[in-house]
């Protein structure tokens, strides 16, 4: 199997006594409003890399305030695999992410539906991993081909208006073989702890954003029942 980097920082995390954490910088909530509140995305990064995340996420998509400049800015100072997430659809996104240098990308199952194994595919010839996201159980139906899986726990189309159930990363990682990543609604140690029992790591933004104090708080995530 191909490895860009991504899924081998989250197993690594394993290995060295940590749990394997993805951290979002998330500038905007649809639900929260300003994430960022006139801190530097470098200064996050850097609280995130001293805590000892696995990995970067960040959100390109105008709904969330994010820019694809920042995202080339975030990949060029960390040596962590960084995931770009946003509402992925043409093969000139892929390509645009790409150039970026970007390690992994998602793909929405619901919005791609039967193109999705073709952006899969597609993903994979440009050294990306792509991480195909589902909620429902009907969204099984698009990840044949794909080895990366995000579970995200509350619903994209509603655009955050609900909190997330991370009970929904309980029904589904059953029937999901591939390696499986838990999103959205983790929002306490005992969320992480309890996506970590179905799912391989965990995706987690808007909680880590709103922290008082991010190093710390991200880095008892991240050491939380080891």
């Amino acid at each position: 199997m191909m490895d860009f980097g991504f899924v081998d920082s989250l197993k690594r995390a394993r290995m060295d006594g940590r749990n394997p954490v993805i951290g979002e910088i998330k500038v905007f909530s649809p639900l929260h409003g300003d994430l960022l509140k006139d801190r530097r995305v470098e200064d996050i990064l850097k609280a995130y890399e001293r805590a000892g995340v696995a990995a970067i996420s960040y959100i390109t998509a105008e709904q969330f305030k994010g820019d694809f400049k920042t995202l080339k800015r975030i990949v060029k100072i960390t040596e962590l695999p960084v995931l770009r997430k946003d509402f992925i659809r043409t093969r000139e996104e892929v390509e645009r992410s790409a150039e970026a240098n970007v390690s992994a990308l998602l793909l929405i199952a619901r919005h791609l539906k039967d193109r999705t194994a073709e952006m899969v595919d597609l993903c994979k010839e440009h050294s990306i991993e792509p991480v195909v996201e589902i909620h429902h159980a009907e969204d099984l139906t698009y990840i044949e081909n794909s080895r990366v899986v995000l579970i995200n726990n509350r619903d994209i189309d509603r655009m955050e208006k609900d909190g997330g159930d991370v009970e929904t990363t309980a029904k589904i990682a059953g029937r999901v073989k591939a390696f499986k990543i838990s999103g959205s609604g983790i929002s306490t140690i005992r969320d992480l702890l309890f996506v970590l029992k179905y799912a391989d790591a965990a995706l987690i933004g808007t909680a880590f954003m709103m922290a008082e104090d991010t190093e710390n708080f991200v880095r008892a995530f991240v050491e939380a029942g080891i």
